[in-house]
């Protein structure tokens, strides 16, 4: 696949989406046409969209190191590992988790040897605007509160009529660690048929900002810089599986030399110090 065609099919896949979440999306995280030149001359990066605070600022940083032209194309993982089994002209893919990882290299569409866990990040409970002591964080806090959610936690009290937003668990790793954690903690059956599905958990963090729904499960990075968004408690990592950010290069890499460099520099104590400034653990 040539990549000026490219870039085109994949923002008609990431547009649109229940609730309004491409729009909602664009708002917070600036889901754009990818950054850079579509001319093929560049490296090309594919990454989950709940990176794109971290790794913007990680590229500028190696871009005045290194120079270079570097395009980023931002979504969501598992429209991006199947964008790269179809052909996409990716140099270098970002996963949100594993399994997506697993996928694209059981099929040997990824070079094995380049795989790295990049960071990992923690699930939580975001809500809207202030909530009683003993359950808030400030309104821009990615921090995990003290607040860890179990069994007893009244959940279906928080989501009241609904709803509680999150990621398809079918397809999505936001999702998919979300549901494994409430099934886990026995909560799954109170709100199950309260749930609405976004595309993305920077769009389930954004509506309950504006109090579209009273809560939502999404990653701590993702409520980071939400203004009227709160994180109420945080899932056990017992309850789930780890949650790690993977990158590889992929096999049909263009531009292999180049993204190994790349890839270095993600892995380096600087680009470190920046994930951890987005609150990546």
């Amino acid at each position: 696949m040539q990549r000026r065609s490219f870039f085109g099919s994949l923002l008609v896949g990431l547009a649109g989406g229940p609730l309004g979440a491409g729009n909602l999306a664009a708002q917070h995280h600036g889901l754009q046409p990818p950054s850079g030149p579509a001319d093929g001359r560049s490296l090309l990066v594919f990454a989950a969209a709940t990176l794109k605070p971290a790794l913007d600022a990680i590229v500028a940083a190696y871009r005045t190191k290194q120079g270079g032209e570097i395009t980023i194309a931002y979504g969501p993982t598992p429209a991006l590992a199947t964008q790269i089994e179809n052909g996409a002209p990716a140099d270098i893919f970002l996963a949100a988790d594993p399994v997506w990882m697993d996928y694209l290299a059981e099929k040997r569409l990824v070079r094995r040897h380049t795989r790295a866990d990049l960071v990992r990040n923690v699930l939580v409970l975001a809500g809207h605007g202030s909530q009683p002591a003993a359950m808030a964080a400030p309104p821009t806090s990615a921090a995990p509160t003290s607040v860890t959610i179990d069994s007893k936690y009244p959940l279906a009290q928080v989501v009241g009529s609904g709803p509680l937003c999150m990621c398809n668990p079918a397809d999505h790793p936001a999702g998919r660690y979300g549901k494994a954690s409430l099934e886990t903690l026995g909560l799954w059956d109170r709100v199950a048929t309260k749930v609405a599905i976004v595309d993305n958990p920077q769009v389930a963090a954004i509506m309950v900002a504006r109090g579209d729904a009273p809560a939502a499960v999404v990653f701590a990075t993702d409520v980071r810089g939400v203004a009227g968004a709160t994180v109420l408690g945080t899932f056990p990592e017992a309850s789930h599986p780890p949650i790690v950010y993977p990158a590889a290069l992929t096999m049909a890499a263009p531009r292999a030399a180049e993204a190994e460099r790349l890839l270095a520099y993600l892995r380096s104590p600087e680009a470190r110090t920046l994930f951890d400034g987005h609150g990546y653990r």
